[in-house]
């Protein structure tokens, strides 16, 4: 007896076969999906900065400092390397829908990479050839208010969210649970999140998405990341980029001081 499979149960598993599959970026499937909230951009070729004041009293980053600041594959060390492209389950498993109230606005906030209430001025990714993650890192363009606010917003999550359903675009069933993640001491406040992510297509198969959030204020500035793939995703570079992003932001403000 031949066993069927439905179209958008087969679309499901070969992304999540695709992106398991060890060895080379096509098996990664990292590219830029047509409908990406913004390019992606590599170390190569850094997103644009947007116009910055340059005030003497540093109140605000300037174009260099920013791009400065932002992580590199160096800090991280093999086997990370400069993206090739926004992961496909950013669209597939990210983009979805839920009835479970403020849920929605962290599921919008982790598809569109604004976690701290707007877009960020500088970003990076790389990529984890070994597990097949995905690490997005970006500078907030966000006063210190305002940040302060989107970690107190994502402070709630553990307990408003900590388990909803959603349903993804292609009608892919998503249990989706939210926990604290404990960070490293640094900046002058901080909110770590773990998102897992549950699929389970029309035969009742199964994946798991796993996303490790981190947003991070260090005196004026902020910084935000998302660790994510199937299957493992490596804890300790979510640390270590915490702890590099919150000492680089620090370094590059003493800096512009010692300039004044």
């Amino acid at each position: 007896m031949t066993h069927e499979i439905r179209p958008r149960s087969l679309l499901f598993w070969l992304i999540v076969a695709g992106l398991l599959a060890m060895g080379g970026f096509a098996a990664l499937s990292l590219k830029q999906p047509e409908t990406a909230p913004q390019p992606l951009p590599t170390i190569d070729k850094p997103s644009p900065t947007p116009k910055a004041s340059t005030r003497a009293d540093g109140a605000s980053l300037t174009d260099q400092q920013a791009q400065a600041a932002l992580l590199t594959q160096t800090d991280l060390g093999a086997p990370w390397t400069a993206t090739r492209g926004a992961a496909t389950w950013r669209d597939q498993l990210l983009k979805a829908t839920t009835s479970a109230g403020a849920c929605q606005r962290l599921l919008d906030a982790l598809y569109t990479d604004e976690l701290l209430g707007g877009p960020p001025r500088v970003a990076i990714g790389l990529d984890d050839a070994d597990t097949n993650a995905q690490l997005r890192y970006q500078i907030a363009a966000r006063r210190p208010a305002d940040v302060d606010a989107a970690l107190a917003w994502l402070k709630t999550m553990p307990a408003q969210c900590a388990r909803f359903t959603a349903t993804t675009e292609t009608g892919i069933t998503e249990d989706i649970q939210v926990d604290d993640a404990p960070l490293p001491e640094v900046g002058d406040a901080r909110q770590g999140l773990r998102v897992s992510l549950a699929a389970t297509d029309s035969d009742g198969r199964h994946g798991v998405l796993t996303l490790e959030v981190a947003a991070v204020r260090v005196g004026q500035d902020a910084f935000a990341l998302t660790n994510g793939g199937l299957g493992d995703v490596p804890n300790d570079a979510t640390q270590a980029a915490v702890q590099i992003g919150a000492l680089r932001l620090a370094d590059i403000r003493k800096q512009g001081r010692a300039q004044v």
